[in-house]
């Protein structure tokens, strides 16, 4: 039975974790709130980008062969760009972006395909190194989502398509559905794919729209933007995902600690009054031998 003072100590302890958790908790919920405005700004845009893109490509006579980010060959070498979190004591999170981006290579390594990958965030590069071949690892950009490192990332993929290096390249990471549900999401990247859209197919067309330039200009220029506006909406909806899982996380842990402190203290209390008990039982019985 441990002592009395082992069982203080313990219980200090606990009630220390909780403030540390609850203080973790804290801070997510702030991160949270500043970043899922940045989501919701966003997501509207990239959906009318998508809806605008769809329009010019189904441009009559555009000679979409000349395009070279939406030609589809055959494919022996593909490439992902896996993003994950740079910290941890998120729950699950990381660990299901990362059994996700496992069963996509093995899938492709069982048809014969090579795989390399690019990594943004720390967690996905600890675990890959020198399991896959890592084309670029941005191991510390999640703290601070940036524009400019979301270009950097998509200029390096695309530069891999163009130049024959991968022959199709995919996006892993972790989709904000609500504050306690985040998916992670494999979605091509390239070669450029776009359907209609739900109000496009509702809509009868009967608009024509004239471009200047016209679209076999307009398109090599906007077209990195685009690829641009989805590797900055992934990490987006990682970073979200991110805090969301670590606020539930947290919030779960400082439960664990608040319950364990209150099974501890009533031990507690039952070994205090068992030694109390013991002593006065010691007292009666040395003043009966006296009296003896």
């Amino acid at each position: 039975m441990p002592g009395l003072r082992d069982l203080r100590k313990k219980i200090d302890a606990v009630k220390k974790i909780g403030q540390i958790t609850k203080a973790m908790n804290m801070v997510a919920s702030a991160k949270l709130r500043n970043l899922q405005g940045r989501l919701e700004g966003f997501r509207p845009y990239r959906e009318r980008f998508e809806t605008i893109l769809g329009r010019i490509l189904a441009s009559p006579g555009l000679n979409k062969s000349r395009i070279a980010l939406l030609q589809e060959r055959e494919v022996k070498r593909v490439g992902i760009v896996l993003i994950t979190a740079d910290r941890g004591l998120c729950g699950a999170f990381n660990s299901n972006l990362i059994r996700e981006a496992e069963n996509l290579i093995k899938r492709f390594r069982r048809e014969g395909k090579a795989v390399e990958l690019i990594t943004v965030g720390r967690k996905g590069y600890t675990y890959f190194n020198r399991k896959v071949p890592i084309r670029e690892a941005y191991p510390e950009v999640m703290a601070r989502v940036l524009v400019q490192d979301a270009r950097r990332i998509a200029r390096s993929a695309t530069q891999a398509f163009l130049n024959g290096e991968w022959d199709e390249v995919y996006l892993i990471y972790g989709k904000f559905i609500n504050i306690v549900k985040q998916v992670p999401v494999v979605e091509p990247f390239l070669p450029l794919r776009f359907s209609s859209t739900k109000e496009e197919k509702e809509t009868p067309k009967v608009t024509a729209y004239l471009y200047e330039p016209d679209e076999e200009e307009l398109l090599p220029v906007i077209l990195p933007q685009y690829l641009n506006t989805l590797v900055f909406a992934a990490m987006l909806e990682t970073a979200v995902s991110e805090q969301a899982a670590r606020m539930t996380a947290m919030d779960n842990a400082n439960r664990a600690c608040t319950d364990m402190v209150k099974q501890l203290t009533l031990y507690y209390n039952k070994v205090r009054q068992a030694t109390i008990t013991k002593e006065l039982m010691d007292i009666v019985g040395g003043a009966e031998a006296i009296k003896g």
